[in-house]
């Protein structure tokens, strides 16, 4: 559900409430307060993210820089102490286990002549989550990636390029396991 028109000054209300307290509340699976967590987190997030579906799911200690250019379907959601950057764009029904990082830019290194500190950083890079996918816990995912459709990533893999659409991926590399419509 996008917020069309929201003021610049209210999306930066949002933010601040967000990394205020927010991110601080509890996990949305806890006894106590976690629907309520749930709940607070989703709803500020409706008003700082480009578009926010119905059903999402923001996690304690999520962190996403200021997220104005992030899109997130329905029932999708961002898990605990993970990193989106701004821009992502994540499909519906995507679980994020805990201690993800997508990454949307790296360091240079291609000059041997100056530090690698003294590089810089590559072009900012973009990630697109498709539609169903799981992302297991501790995933490092490079800058650039595509996540097909129907693709599940195993905990602690590091994706470093794409896959086709219902691709199971696992490794450091991550390397293709076996496509989830040959099981």
């Amino acid at each position: 559900m996008e917020k069309k028109g929201t003021p610049a000054w209210m999306k930066y209300v949002c933010l601040f409430l967000y990394y205020g307290f927010a991110v601080y509340l509890p996990v949305g699976y806890a006894k106590v307060l976690g629907k309520t967590s749930r709940k607070i987190r989703g709803f500020l997030c409706s008003f700082i993210f480009a578009e926010c579906g119905k059903d999402v799911t923001i996690e304690r200690g999520a962190r996403f820089g200021k997220g104005f250019k992030i899109r997130i379907g329905d029932r999708s959601g961002i898990g605990v102490n993970c990193f989106v950057p701004d821009g992502s764009v994540i499909g519906k029904d995507v679980m994020m286990g805990p201690n993800c990082y997508i990454h949307a830019q790296n360091h240079r290194f291609d000059r041997v002549d100056i530090p690698m500190r003294e590089q810089g950083f590559s072009e900012w890079k973009p990630i697109v989550i498709e539609d169903d996918v799981w992302i297991g816990r501790d995933v490092s995912i490079m800058a650039g990636r595509h996540i097909s459709k129907g693709s599940l990533i195993a905990a602690n893999c590091v994706l470093t390029k794409d896959f086709p659409p219902y691709s199971i991926v696992g490794g450091n590399p991550g390397r293709l396991i076996r496509n989830r419509k040959e099981l």
